[in-house]
């Protein structure tokens, strides 16, 4: 198996209401594919790669034998984005709240990078973070 192939990740999550859920979204910034939306289920882009599936919990259940998550009182994951700057993760921070998330970290500063997070408004546990460019270490090989 190939283990340097680009790959495309499609992380799937619950949502009680799908209407609510791409309103809270579309604030945040993000546009969904209306190829892969219905009234159960749409595909949030995050990027060429990358893409959030919301699916109304009813819809979820066909894919998995196993409970979801009570996010009020489990966390199911940490979904990071990464931002371009130290203004645009405190600008996603405060628009997700003033949309209705809720805070779930202090904002925290390590120097080199710089983090924040926030619950959505299924409780889902998401993060934003800015890494200076200075501070990546070169690939392997360059």
């Amino acid at each position: 198996m190939t283990t340097n192939r680009s790959r495309k990740l499609f992380v799937n999550l619950p949502v009680k209401d799908l209407k609510r859920s791409v309103e809270f979204f579309t604030k945040l910034g993000f546009s969904f594919n209306p190829a892969f939306t219905d009234d159960k289920a749409t595909c949030m882009i995050l990027s060429e790669e990358a893409y959030v599936m919301l699916l109304v919990e009813e819809r979820f259940k066909d894919f998995t034998q196993k409970q979801i998550c009570d996010t009020t009182t489990s966390t199911e994951g940490i979904f990071a984005l990464s931002a371009s700057s130290r203004a645009e993760v405190d600008e996603l921070v405060n628009t997700a709240i003033a949309a209705g998330g809720a805070h779930a970290q202090k904002a925290t500063d390590h120097g080199f990078m710089y983090v924040w997070s926030f619950y959505d408004i299924d409780g889902h546990h998401w993060e934003v973070a800015y890494m200076e460019p200075s501070a990546i270490p070169p690939q392997q090989g360059e």
